[in-house]
């Protein structure tokens, strides 16, 4: 008898309302820590999708780049370069330059067409 006694004191002791606030408290303090990993956790998710995106176009500048290394190291690839730095051409080429023209056509301006234009132009 004497120890479901001793039994019953240390659940009145559990059952009481310091312990009951004490342990209350843990469970929100331990609530607050986990909805914090959560934000933690999708923030980390937008930063590997940005990294992901990232490695993926810089696979694709190292496959172009890595094709154009293939390609100068032919000969015409070469050439092909030298004519597209330095603008030069081969013996018997010739070269047509394009100069955009500095004074574009002059546009006539339309009038504004609306109801009462209608009628002025009319008795024009």
């Amino acid at each position: 008898m004497k120890s479901f006694q001793q039994k019953r004191g240390f659940r009145n002791i559990i059952n009481s309302r310091p312990v009951l606030v004490f342990l209350g408290i843990l469970v929100l303090i331990f609530a607050w820590g986990v909805v914090g990993f959560m934000g933690k956790m999708q923030i980390t998710i937008e930063n590997r999708k940005t990294v992901e995106n990232k490695m993926a176009e810089l696979r694709k500048e190292k496959d172009k780049l890595s094709s154009d290394i293939s390609k100068l190291k032919t000969e015409s690839g070469v050439e092909e370069s030298i004519r597209d730095k330095f603008g030069l051409a081969k013996e018997g080429e010739g070269k047509i330059i394009v100069i955009e023209d500095k004074n574009p056509p002059e546009v006539p301006k339309q009038e504004p067409r609306g109801f009462f234009s209608f009628f002025t132009n009319l008795f024009k």
